[in-house]
């Protein structure tokens, strides 16, 4: 059920002395956790998808306006933002609204422009024109992952946007070239895992986010070492772990835009 409440906090039972055994949720260690992509969840935006991975929620919005920043102006070129935030209480403790600090953290500057970055990737910005989209990324509850949930989201919060440009006549085809998703990898007690969860990722000898398009493109890679070193083969090990998760992500994207009538991402073609 989507929104079923855990029985106790934290989120995932406890992780065993040896993650050899049975990962948070019993999950082996290349499965991903339960992901869910509920389109129209905010009938009110151009396109809107909540995700549910695990127990991560993130709500994406997409919004289309007239117009794009002023350094791009008569160029004939569009351009895709994004936004991201967390509610107060998407962790265990209360986490206070950004805009009541006054400004920006530099975690939500990092997340956002990577968001950005990932969409960007995949859109032709001179067959959107002038026009700007701007993905709203807001995690309702947080259990590790909201990066890689928030842009796999808004990817197909993105299509579905430009798809209503284009049932209006607005474009004739979807400038979106393809779909893009992420994922996280890590070394957990010396094992190589697929898509951390909260407790998994603070116990990380090695955590890394991956962003790859559906052509198998890499569009970015952050990796870092919490404690001691990783191996080039480790490297290679996790990203092509990660390949094998998001390989199940872009199936679960095309499901839902199958069912929204667009059968073929960035092609216009619609069933």
């Amino acid at each position: 059920m989507l929104w079923a409440v855990p029985a106790a906090l934290p989120y995932n039972p406890s992780m065993s002395a040896s993650v050899r055994s049975l990962r948070p949720g019993g999950r082996s260690h290349t499965q991903l956790r339960p992901l869910t992509l509920t389109p129209g969840f905010v009938q009110t935006a151009e396109g809107s998808v909540l995700v549910s991975l695990g127990n991560t929620r993130v709500l994406t919005n997409a919004t289309i306006e007239q117009g794009v920043p002023g350094w791009l102006r008569n160029s004939g070129r569009g351009w895709v933002t994004a936004e991201y935030a967390m509610l107060p209480r998407s962790t265990v403790t209360r986490t206070p609204r950004e805009s009541e600090r006054g400004k920006i953290g530099g975690r939500t500057h990092e997340i956002q422009r990577l968001i950005g970055r990932s969409l960007r990737s995949v859109v032709d910005m001179h067959a959107l024109g002038e026009r700007t989209v701007i993905l709203d990324c807001d995690v309702i509850q947080a259990d590790g992952g909201t990066r890689t949930a928030a842009i796999t989201g808004a990817a197909v919060a993105l299509a579905l946007a430009l798809e209503a440009l284009v049932k209006a006549e607005t474009l004739k085809t979807s400038p979106l070239k393809q779909l893009v998703a992420a994922t996280s990898v890590g070394i957990v007690g010396g094992e190589t895992l697929l898509d951390l969860c909260y407790e998994e990722d603070a116990q990380a000898e090695v955590d890394m986010n991956v962003v790859m398009t559906a052509d198998g493109g890499l569009v970015e890679t952050q990796a870092t070492a919490e404690k001691g070193s990783f191996s080039r083969a480790q490297l290679n090990g996790l990203i092509d772990l990660a390949e094998v998760g998001l390989k199940e992500i872009f199936a679960a994207q095309r499901a839902v835009l199958g069912e929204a009538g667009i059968s073929d991402q960035g092609s216009g073609t619609r069933n």
